[in-house]
């Protein structure tokens, strides 16, 4: 897979961005082995350098896919080359962007419907709040980037504060794959980078037609700025004094509830009929807000679309515990911000990967065996015979 990977015309153009970077000092290592290096780290979820740079001087045949076998690259040219690319951060993004797009070249439902959330990444600091029990407040960490933040219970893991970061993610519904993301601090609020997140999705050329998002997205801000960049918030609602009071119910008469007709995107508001049609007028309109979207929440497809919010908290867990995203061994928000980019798209070159060589197997027909192969050739070669 890492030999598949650095061979991908993506990967390529990043080494041959960062090859042209070298002007002076020593050759040092080909930047198809640090790449190759960095790709290695994420791909085996080792979570330092040194374990990594350990993992291919003793392995010779990972030393004979990067390229440099009887001589693996050293511990501190591994810090250098994470400088470097820290230093040279648009051409990261650029293969990423190159990757997301051979994923909806080879993915068509890719990034059509999206899942955003946020999850916790402790900092690899000292996480003591106070000096000691009851004294004052620590204010210097060995970390200073990172913040104290809330997070909730997962499993036997309670909840509460962490000193860390948080990272904000937008995931595709329908292959689990991450579209866009960024890591910030753990005290900045999720809602605030909604937009940030679909702007980056669109710019990556996703269709971002839906975004699932749980209770903590259910603010009017969110849905007008969901509503702005063309994609239906779909987020259920808090039980604040306007729902405790049924505002959010639909319209009724003496006939019953009234059922949905409709909705008109360029209007902005959806249609309400009388079940009976008897009532003058027999429809209303009511305008789209944070209580009546233009999707109901009572019809089938706002849940079909909910229960894929899932998805974003899947592949949370996958990158924590099989791509080596957590536990964090760098400090600083530039160096995590790195670690997240190189994980995420490790990941998603992986998956590049797998579409492009499912899509160059040759196919053969459901439930075709060698023996009817064999017989199909059989009778071409007598149809020609006859001719």
């Amino acid at each position: 897979m890492l030999k598949s990977l650095l061979d991908s015309p993506e990967i390529a153009a990043l080494i041959r961005e960062l090859q042209e970077t070298r002007w002076t000092g020593r050759p040092g290592y080909p930047i198809r082995t640090m790449i190759g290096l960095a790709l290695a780290k994420s791909l085996y979820a080792i979570p330092t350098w040194t374990k990594t740079v350990a993992l291919v001087a003793d392995h010779w045949k990972l030393q004979r896919v990067l390229g440099c076998e009887g001589n693996p690259p050293s511990l501190w040219s591994a810090y250098r080359f994470a400088a470097k690319l820290r230093e040279n951060g648009e051409m990261v993004e650029r293969c990423i962007d190159g990757v997301v797009e051979g994923l909806r070249s080879k993915l068509p439902s890719y990034g059509t419907d999206l899942a955003i959330d946020a999850s916790d990444m402790p900092a690899y600091a000292n996480g003591q709040r106070y000096v000691y029990k009851g004294g004052p407040e620590r204010n210097w960490h060995t970390d200073p980037d990172a913040s104290w933040g809330h997070r909730s219970a997962v499993a036997t893991r309670k909840g509460g504060g962490f000193y860390g970061f948080k990272l904000q993610m937008a995931c595709c519904t329908t292959t689990g794959l991450p579209v866009a993301w960024s890591v910030e601090t753990a005290k900045a609020n999720e809602s605030l980078f909604v937009t940030s997140l679909i702007d980056e999705a669109k710019r990556r050329g996703a269709l971002a037609a839906t975004c699932a998002m749980d209770k903590a997205y259910d603010i009017g801000r969110v849905y007008g700025e969901c509503a702005e960049r063309d994609c239906e918030a779909i987020v259920p609602l808090r039980q604040t004094p306007g729902v405790k009071q049924g505002d959010h119910l639909p319209p009724s008469c003496e006939h019953g509830v009234w059922k949905f007709a409709g909705s008109d995107r360029k209007r902005g508001a959806s249609k309400w009929r009388c079940p009976s049609g008897e009532c003058k007028p027999g429809s209303t309109w009511i305008k789209a807000d944070r209580l009546h979207p233009l999707m109901p929440r009572e019809t089938k497809r706002w849940k079909g679309l909910y229960r894929g919010r899932g998805a974003v908290e899947r592949e949370f867990g996958r990158l924590k515990n099989e791509w080596g995203l957590k536990p964090l061994r760098v400090r600083g928000l530039d160096r995590v911000r790195l670690h997240a980019d190189l994980t995420i798209l490790t990941k998603l070159a992986c998956a590049l990967a797998k579409a492009r060589a499912a899509t160059a197997r040759p196919s053969r027909k459901r439930g075709s065996s060698h023996a009817e192969t064999r017989r199909d050739a059989t009778r071409s070669r007598r149809a020609i015979r006859r001719e």
